[in-house]
C-alpha cells in the first residue's frame, strides 16, 4: 500500500504504479474545499490512485483501532508513505508483514519533521537528500534502510528543491523495493539522536524579512520560502513580497532603503545589516510579479 497526499508523493505514486510494485491501494487525507466556494477537491494524489483504478482510502484519523479495519482486511506487505501527514499509530505500524516505510526529505537525523526541505535552505547547507526509513512510533526517528544525497545549487529555491528531490525519492523507493525483493536490502541502520534537528512547520510570520540582519540570511529566506509562504517587507516604505534575490557583499547601505549609486538603472539593491539584497523578482499588493526592470519602468522614483 502507499500513503501520501500532496505534490511530493505524485513521482513516487506514478513509478509504482508503472512498475511491477503497482499497490493494491492508497491513503491519502480527506478532501479539502478549494477556490472561492470551498468546494471539495480531491488531491493529487487520490486523483492520480482513481484515474490509476487503484482504491483509495481516506481515514480523518487513523488513531482509532475500527479506523484501520479496511488496511486491515487488505493484509499488505508493506506499507509505504511520502508526506502523507497523518501520524501511523502502533496498531498500524504492526499490521504490513514488512512494517512501514517512510521516504523523508533529508538525510536524517538532520531535520526530522515537517518542513526539512526549507530548513536546509535557511539553514544554509550545502547537501540534503532523501531517507527511506523503517517507521517506529516517533516523528521520523526510524532506523534508516537507505539515503541518497544532493547538492543544494546556490540559487536554488525550495519548490525548486522540492520538486528534484521527489523525483529522486520516486528512484530511491523502487531501490528499495527491489532489494527487499532480492533479499539484498541491507538492514536498517538506528539514528544517532545527538545529531537530530527538528524542522518545524513553517508560519506565515516566519517569511517576514527583518532588513537589520545579514543578506546573506535574507537571501536563504528568499529561497526557502518560495514558492510558500513568500517572503515580504517594506523597501523604502513600499510593502512587497520577494521572490527571487541575492546576498551582495560588495555593497552596504541603511537596513530597508534603496541603495544607490551602484551604476545600474535596471537593479533593486536594498540596504541589510551586513552587505545588501539584490532583488530580481518582487510584487506589490494585488499586482502582477514582476522583473526588478519592468518594476523600475513602473516605479520611476525607485530608479537610482
Amino acid at each position: 500500500m502507499f500513503a501520501g497526499t500532496p505534490d511530493f508523493a505524485v513521482p513516487a505514486l506514478t513509478a509504482l504504479i508503472d512498475s511491477v510494485h503497482r499497490p493494491l491501494a492508497v491513503l491519502t487525507q480527506p478532501d479539502r474545499g478549494a477556490g472561492r466556494g470551498r468546494k471539495l477537491r480531491p488531491g493529487p494524489i487520490k486523483q492520480l490512485a482513481m484515474d490509476a483504478g487503484i482504491e483509495v482510502l481516506q481515514p480523518a484519523s487513523l488513531r482509532p483501532a475500527g479506523s484501520a479495519a479496511a488496511l486491515a482486511e487488505l493484509e499488505p506487505d508493506l506499507l509505504i508513505t511520502a508526506a502523507y501527514g497523518l501520524l501511523l499509530p502502533k496498531h498500524v505500524l504492526k499490521l504490513p508483514l514488512h512494517g512501514c516505510w517512510n521516504l523523508h526529505a533529508s538525510l536524517l537525523p538532520r531535520w526530522r519533521g515537517a518542513s526539512p526541505i526549507n530548513q536546509a535552505i535557511l539553514a544554509g547547507d550545502q547537501e540534503t537528500g532523501l531517507s527511506l526509513m523503517q517507521m517506529d512510533a516517533g516523528l521520523d526517528t526510524g532506523p534508516v534502510l537507505l539515503q541518497a544525497a544532493t547538492a543544494i545549487d546556490a540559487d536554488e529555491t525550495a519548490g525548486e528543491l522540492h520538486d528534484r528531490l521527489a523525483r529522486m525519492g520516486a528512484s530511491l523507493m523502487l531501490n528499495g523495493l527491489d532489494q527487499l525483493i532480492s533479499g539484498r536490502l541491507p538492514a536498517a541502520i538506528p539514528q544517532n539522536d545527538a545529531l537530530a534537528t527538528h524542522a518545524p512547520l513553517i508560519d506565515k510570520a516566519d517569511a517576514r524579512l527583518d532588513w537589520t540582519a545579514a543578506a546573506e540570511q535574507l537571501a536563504r529566506q528568499v529561497r526557502a520560502y518560495n514558492p510558500w509562504p513568500v517572503a515580504f517587507g517594506e523597501i523604502a516604505g513600499q510593502p512587497c513580497r520577494v521572490f527571487r534575490a541575492r546576498a551582495r557583499a560588495d555593497l552596504d547601505g541603511r537596513p530597508g532603503e534603496l541603495v544607490r549609486g551602484h551604476g545600474r538603472r535596471d537593479r533593486i539593491i536594498v540596504g541589510c545589516g551586513q552587505g545588501a539584497l539584490e532583488i530580481f523578482e518582487l510584487q506589490a499588493p494585488n499586482r502582477k510579479r514582476l522583473s526588478a526592470r519592468d518594476w523600475l519602468n513602473a516605479h520611476p522614483d525607485w530608479v537610482l
